[in-house]
């Protein structure tokens, strides 16, 4: 990239990295989350409560982290928490 002296452009230019920055930082979150989730689904599907437990807490750490640096909405964090712990309950109750 060429140096330029100063102006608007230059400006514009580094917006476009730090947006950059910022797309692939947030891609590699939401992609965590996903995985996360998928994780507790399957120790779900096993039967393994206490497995599906560790990772559900990962799991919330991950969304309440992600919410708090509006990479998603609040609302999207809490509905996801709320649906995997309704998972997790419905594999308690079959024992």
């Amino acid at each position: 990239m060429v140096k330029l002296k100063s102006g608007r452009h230059t400006q514009a230019l580094k917006s476009q990295r730090q947006d950059k920055k910022r797309h692939l930082r947030n891609v590699a979150v939401k992609t965590k989350i996903r995985t996360i989730a998928k994780k507790v689904e399957t120790a779900v599907v096993q039967g393994k409560p206490e497995e599906a437990k560790k990772i559900f807490l990962q799991a919330m750490k991950e969304l309440d982290k992600a919410a708090s640096k509006n990479i998603i909405p609040k609302r999207r964090a809490s509905r996801k928490k709320s649906r995997l712990a309704k998972k997790i309950n419905t594999l308690k109750e079959k024992k």
